[in-house]
């Protein structure tokens, strides 16, 4: 009886803390913005919608994001190529916050929220995108798209046919920021 109310009291401890956690205040120490419990400022116009949350399988590390060291630091860069109509795209993530796009010649720079700088960076930061293999390849597809992303002194080359959960949600939100 008695391990049943000290179980269950437990839980209800559990229960008051996370709901403390959840609407809390937090602020990234490495960016100085605020988390995306806060309030952040609106989005510039052509800034897509939060990508998806990296949300990893269960059991697995929480992914944290990347540190920041300054505003001119690249986070990552990711070129698009290939396709029927021989496609070259390029997206480039930096320390301030920007997003950088090439398409057919035309520049273009797009600010983040705090909330988008955030999980981008938690994206970049998913421990499982170390066990991704810096090459795959179907060598039987014609007209894929092939994604060459450099992150964290690595370069990783892709056309999506090879199913890795966390690369594949970085390159979507990246993409996002791609001109349609």
């Amino acid at each position: 009886m008695a391990v049943v109310m000290v179980a269950g009291l437990l839980g209800l401890a559990g229960c008051a803390s996370e709901q403390g956690a959840a609407g809390a205040e937090r602020t990234d120490v490495t960016a100085g913005t605020p988390t995306a419990a806060s309030p952040s400022a609106p989005a510039s116009p052509s800034a897509p919608e939060s990508p998806t949350p990296a949300t990893p399988p269960s059991g697995s590390p929480r992914p944290s994001p990347v540190l920041v060291t300054g505003p001119d630091q690249l986070l990552v860069t990711m070129e698009v190529t290939g396709g029927f109509a021989g496609v070259q795209k390029e997206v480039a993530l930096r320390g301030d916050g920007t997003v950088h796009t090439t398409d057919k010649g035309e520049r273009a720079v797009h600010r983040t929220s705090a909330a988008q700088f955030i999980e981008l960076r938690t994206l970049l930061g998913d421990p499982a995108l170390d066990d991704v293999s810096d090459f795959t390849k179907n060598m039987q597809g014609a007209d894929l798209f092939q994604y060459t992303l450099r992150f964290g002194g690595r370069t990783v080359r892709t056309d999506l046919s090879a199913e890795e959960p966390a690369l594949d949600r970085l390159i979507d939100a990246l993409s996002a920021w791609l001109p349609k």
